[in-house]
């Protein structure tokens, strides 16, 4: 879309409550900043906790109305399936907002958030028509049955580097089931929240089930989080910030899904087929400018064939398009935020310091202004590097040489995270081995960040708990209830 330009409701943001735009109770406001130029983009409330108690209002009261937890499933099916239609539809223009706001190559905005987030709300359509219950056989003197029924006010709160998918991925099981949402998407990132509210109403969605207050984190977190009229939380960020969302939400005796950091480990053995398995690598590690959780920043090859790798790896990734994410070649493009690329900067200086061999990049690129680091592979890493054992989120790989299958999966396991990791393999048996072996919510095999709405995902470890996507994640966002009828005695024969 050359020339696009933000709407005004973008430009000037405000919040989004009760089906319209919303000033702030307060004056201060967030100037969000284009990463690939790292000049002004637009404006956005640095919204109060009597904003959140306004969104958290609106939700609750709609919620009891049963304007929306009281239709049938195929009834929010059907608004559901608009909404996907709409995305499909505005296509370009959602792909545009994404990829300014983020620095992310619109060529992927397009091909994966967008399509992503309508594929999700096709997907929670299907599930919003079998939210059933069943029959249970018991020996009591009675009818026993269970059913689903919606949990009441959703807080979500989600990053900076994914605000479509990782929002999309909460908000359309939530409103499958019937449930109200107060949305704090990342300061940094929150233009699309505030398109999808509106598009979300013009689908049908009935004024008061979505809302969204733009703002920092820490006060208007906490506050949502242990919110009297909050029912569940669900979070995406950072281990760090995703414990203290748990202890708030905690002590407010909130259930809560989490999906915190990842760090994973791709591991290649010497019977792969290398030639795949380095474009594997590259796009594991280079996928969202590196700013994926699920990414493969940590490579693990038997040292067979250590230094082939990494004579491929060299020689490939220079040849990866970087740079201008407007370019629809581009597949590298900014770190989304100046936070970031220094946190970037910063690992990969203490890395080459503490004896790490760069063998392409590490170093940054002076492009227009933006946030541009070069993606950078770094060898010989000592496995209790900080680079290794903590979670860099750029375009950072790291490499480390294994001699045997268990010491393989031994250094994918050496780490707090457990969120994704990857198998090389052309051996069957090996691939069933070290998959069940490995301490992670999801495994891919001879590929990497293969991701469909009914597969699920989440973490284990310091990784977070619960799971979003395919049917289990029906469990989080409704509660059972169990009926018993009595049932009069058989009447007997006169």
């Amino acid at each position: 879309m050359t020339g696009y330009m933000l709407p005004d409701y973008l430009l000037n943001a405000q919040h989004y409550i009760n089906g319209t735009d919303a000033p702030s109770s307060g004056d201060a406001t967030i100037q969000i900043l284009d990463p690939a130029t790292g000049q002004h983009l637009a404006t956005t409330p640095a919204g109060t906790t009597a904003d959140l108690d306004a969104a958290v209002e609106a939700a609750h009261q709609t919620f009891r109305s049963g304007v929306w937890s009281k239709l049938s499933g195929r009834e929010r099916s059907r608004v559901l399936i608009r909404a996907a239609e709409l995305i499909r539809e505005r296509a370009d223009e959602i792909a545009e907002v994404e990829s300014r706001d983020v620095g992310k190559p619109i060529s992927l905005a397009g091909a994966v958030d967008v399509n992503t987030a309508a594929d999700t709300y096709e997907y929670a359509a299907s599930l919003a028509q079998h939210l059933d219950g069943a029959v249970r056989r018991t020996p009591l003197p009675a009818h026993a049955y269970t059913q689903r029924e919606p949990l009441g006010v959703v807080a979500t709160i989600t990053p900076f580097n994914f605000p479509l998918i990782l929002s999309t991925s909460k908000i359309a099981v939530a409103l499958a089931a019937g449930n109200t949402v107060v949305h704090k998407p990342a300061e940094d990132t929150p233009l699309t929240a505030l398109l999808m509210a509106r598009l979300l109403t013009e689908a049908g969605v009935p004024d008061g089930v979505y809302n969204v207050v733009t703002g920092y984190g820490g006060d208007l977190g906490d506050h949502l989080t242990g919110h009297p009229k909050v029912n569940k939380v669900a979070f995406t960020g950072s281990t760090q910030t995703g414990a203290h969302v748990a202890a708030v939400a905690g002590q407010a005796l909130r259930p809560i899904t989490a999906e915190l950091g990842g760090n994973a480990a791709n591991i290649v053995f010497a019977d792969a087929d290398l030639e795949k398995a380095v474009e594997t690598v590259i796009s594991a590690f280079v996928f969202n400018t590196g700013q994926f959780c699920m990414g493969g920043p940590r490579l693990l090859v038997e040292r067979s064939v250590y230094e082939q790798v990494l004579e491929a790896l060299a020689g490939a990734l220079p040849h990866v398009p970087f740079g201008d994410p407007r370019d629809p070649a581009t597949v590298i493009g900014p770190l989304a935020t100046r936070q970031q690329y220094d946190k970037v900067v910063q690992a990969v200086e203490q890395a080459r310091d503490a004896g790490a061999r760069v063998v392409t990049g590490g170093e940054p690129a002076d492009l227009n202004g933006g946030y541009f680091y070069r993606p950078t592979i770094l060898a010989d890493v000592d496995n209790s590097a900080d680079v290794v054992q903590q979670e860099v989120f750029g375009p950072v790989l790291t490499v480390q040489a294994f001699d045997s299958e268990q010491e393989a999966i031994e250094l994918a396991n050496s780490t707090d995270y457990g969120l994704a990791s990857g198998v090389q393999t052309s051996n069957i048996s090996r691939a069933h081995r070290v998959s069940d072996a490995l301490e992670a919510g999801i495994v891919w095999v001879n590929g990497w960040g293969l991701l469909d709405p009914s597969m699920p995902f989440g973490g284990v470890k310091s990784s977070g708990w619960g799971r979003e996507n395919g049917p289990e994640q029906l469990d989080a966002y409704t509660r059972t209830k169990s009926v018993i009828m009595a049932l009069d005695p058989a009447p007997t024969n006169s």
